[in-house]
């Protein structure tokens, strides 16, 4: 229960809703319990009667006593009917409030869990798969919301039940009462020794099938390689094994639940035999009458559905608490990248890297060593160097994405982490080297950063992108909704969507991340050409492989194994005949050779 206590803070802001609910349970158990004392009188009511009848025998009144005895038997029916109607009707309310009520709750509950999901950092995504984060937020919170209102409904119902029967018993004969509630204490004890194990076994439960999502979802993801590399047999063999797992573990807990019924069954027929062995026993002494036998049955009849779902309620608990707490590792997950400064920010464009140091959090690489270098308000910046030298990550920095470990990235002056994160990247563009789209429309894709779908706009933005004559040959046009990532367009396609994305929101920085490898050369100048006109006077930093590509930048930056080797105009490197000569050499070389 210690990580359930998490959910206190729900049950005290639907309080008032959750009231009523509880009244309800106590006022339809209230109707519960009267039947069983009419029941009593009835009973007494024939055996009286019947005596009263044989008494008359022969004499004309006995026809008056048998029609009053109908008349009342018929009343006493229509009474338990009505009864139970009205209970009923209390049942219906009961289930109205607190069911709906954790409807509530497991909406709040979700919407809390990705709320948190999306201020944690990138570092966090790289840790944990994506399965395990969309099972946490699906499946373990429906396991949650299962605690909050079947389960806590019949914990109150039970205990009220038992309170006004226990009452009830004892009003009428303490001895008889103890000892057909003497099989309960032998039924607690079971209880408390099988809920270890169902807790353990919930717990394994969730984590195979965080693991069978995880597994589903990849394979999903990546069903062009499973394709291409015939190994539909062997993914759909991991699956069965997957399955299997979860499959066993499932039969584990359900073996357990399994000896809850027999025995629950078992101490509620023990109860009964007992209320009649004992009960009759004290009638022959006089003590009681034989309605009372029959009272005692009926409420040993009421408690066995609150009995026998003890076991039930007990798994629910137990399964909700192994979920809470797999919902709680995340959400006592604290951001690492955090926004300190509410004010707003209007952002010119100088970047400054002053000794920066970066070594990735998950697996320790050092990405970055004592970079350091500035971009002028207005200038391109590009970024060149072998694969693993750093180029992307000090794209991630820039966008704040992680923290640096030694050193500082100041903007305008300002140090990074000082500054209004949400502002700053709103005036950012960002055309990540592994392009996301979205399984909407392409015109919905370019327009993701606006709040309006503005047609004009998007069109020039495609314009801008080189990729406005694509789109127009499809048959929807901008309407042509897309796949999961993007799936029925080409890689130069799903790039320069990604590139249009970037250049509608008008950002005054413009950070490409190696985002142009998929474009021919042609296409290329097109789109460089026009990020020249869209970027007059704004500051962008272009990363790549191509020398062709950035020749034309203010600053070039060579990165070799996380360090600057090399930095300064393309004709400053040229002439220097280092690095950068060197990459430019062999490219112009093999560009010939393909010629």
């Amino acid at each position: 229960m210690k990580e359930l206590a998490y959910l206190n803070k729900f049950f005290f802001k639907y309080r008032w809703k959750l009231l009523p609910g509880v009244i309800f349970v106590i006022v339809s158990n209230f109707f519960a319990v009267l039947p069983a004392q009419i029941i009593r009188i009835a009973f007494d009511l024939v055996n009286e009667n019947i005596a009263l009848y044989r008494l008359f025998n022969g004499f004309e009144r006995q026809e008056m006593i048998l029609k009053v005895f109908g008349t009342s038997l018929l009343f006493f029916g229509i009474l338990v009917l009505v009864l139970a109607l009205v209970r009923g009707l209390f049942l219906f309310f009961m289930r109205q409030t607190i069911i709906l009520t954790s409807r509530h709750i497991e909406f709040d509950l979700k919407n809390e869990i990705y709320h948190h999901y999306q201020k944690l950092s990138l570092a966090f995504y790289r840790k944990n798969n994506t399965g395990d984060l969309m099972n946490r937020v699906t499946e373990d919170v429906s396991r949650v919301r299962m605690y909050m209102g079947p389960a806590i409904m019949y914990t109150i119902n039970t205990i009220v039940l038992f309170i006004l029967i226990i009452v009830a018993m004892v009003s009428v004969n303490l001895k008889l009462a103890i000892y057909c509630l003497l099989p309960l204490p032998v039924l607690a004890i079971t209880i408390y020794y099988v809920n270890s194990i169902i807790n353990l076994k919930s717990e394994k439960i969730q984590q195979r099938l965080s693991s069978l999502s995880s597994f589903v979802q990849e394979t999903f993801s990546g069903i062009r390689v499973v394709k291409s590399y015939v190994k539909e047999d062997s993914i759909r063999k991991g699956f069965e094994l997957e399955s299997e797992s979860y499959k066993n573990e499932s039969l584990s807990l359900v073996k357990v639940q399994a000896y809850f019924y027999p025995i629950m069954l078992l101490m509620v027929g023990l109860s009964t035999i007992i209320t009649i062995y004992i009960g009759g026993l004290e009638v022959m002494d006089g003590k009681i009458s034989s309605g009372n036998i029959a009272e005692f049955i009926v409420y040993v009849n009421q408690l066995t559905f609150p009995v026998t779902s003890l076991g039930w309620v007990t798994s629910l608990i137990q399964r909700a608490a192994a979920s809470q707490k797999r919902i709680n590792e995340f959400l006592k997950t604290t951001p690492e990248i955090i926004n300190p400064n509410p004010n707003q920010l209007e952002l010119k464009g100088t970047i400054k890297f002053d000794n920066v140091s970066f070594n990735y959090p998950d697996t320790g690489i050092q990405a970055l060593k004592n970079v350091s270098f500035e971009i002028k308000e207005g200038e391109l910046l590009a970024i060149i160097g072998r694969t693993g030298s750093g180029k992307s990550t000090i794209a991630n920095l820039m966008m704040r994405m992680y923290d640096v470990d030694a050193g500082s990235i100041k903007i305008d002056g300002n140090d990074i982490r000082h500054i209004n994160l949400e502002a700053y990247r709103s005036q950012t563009g960002f055309v990540p080297q592994e392009v996301f789209l979205f399984s909407d429309t392409i015109a919905r894709n370019i327009a993701f950063g606006q709040d309006t779908l503005n047609m004009p706009i998007i069109e020039q933005a495609a314009k801008d992108a080189a990729v406005y004559k694509n789109i127009m040959e499809f048959d929807q046009q901008f309407e042509t909704f897309i796949g999961e990532r993007g799936i029925t367009l080409s890689g130069g396609q799903k790039q320069r969507v990604s590139i249009a994305r970037a250049i509608i929101k008008s950002p005054q920085i413009l950070i490409f991340d190696d985002c142009l490898s998929a474009v021919d050369t042609k296409t290329e100048e097109e789109i460089l050409s026009n990020l020249g006109k869209v970027m007059q006077g704004k500051t962008s930093v272009l990363i790549a492989h191509r020398v062709s590509t950035i020749k034309n930048a203010d600053k070039i930056i060579v990165l070799d194994k996380g360090e600057i080797a090399e930095q300064g105009t393309h004709e400053f490197l040229m002439d220097k005949k280092g690095t950068y000569f060197e990459l430019y050499e062999k490219q112009l070389l093999e560009e010939q050779q393909l010629t």
